[in-house]
């Protein structure tokens, strides 16, 4: 079996919300388009520290998480974020993986917005 991967965008849902209630301009919304690995086996969305800092999301928890490798890490939960793929779109918080690490969709956002 292939990886399977789908081209999402994601969102900064504060700043969103701000431009909803005329605080902040459509073009200051911060968000990011980018091919993110489909990992049934996460169940969250997984993010880089690179995003992060581009979409100035804030720590709202940390997490004890197990890697592929049963390895554990504490990350960050950051949040909330918009992920859209195609026509549908979901809110939900990521956990921000070290360095410049891939992108993972994982179930909970993968069963919110994927059409089955």
């Amino acid at each position: 079996m292939g990886l399977v991967y789908a081209d999402i965008e994601i969102i900064n849902s504060d700043d969103e919300a701000l431009h909803r209630r005329g605080f902040m301009k459509e073009d200051d919304i911060k968000k990011i388009a980018v091919t993110a690995l489909v990992d049934s086996g996460a169940y969250m969305l997984a993010i880089n520290e690179t995003i992060r800092t581009q979409l100035d999301l804030i720590t709202l928890d940390t997490q004890t998480a197990e890697l592929a490798d049963s390895s554990q890490l504490q990350l960050d939960i950051v949040g909330p974020v918009t992920v859209k793929f195609a026509n549908r779109a979901t809110t939900c918080r990521a956990m921000v993986l070290p360095g410049n690490s891939e992108v993972l969709l994982g179930a909970i956002p993968l069963g919110r917005i994927w059409m089955w």
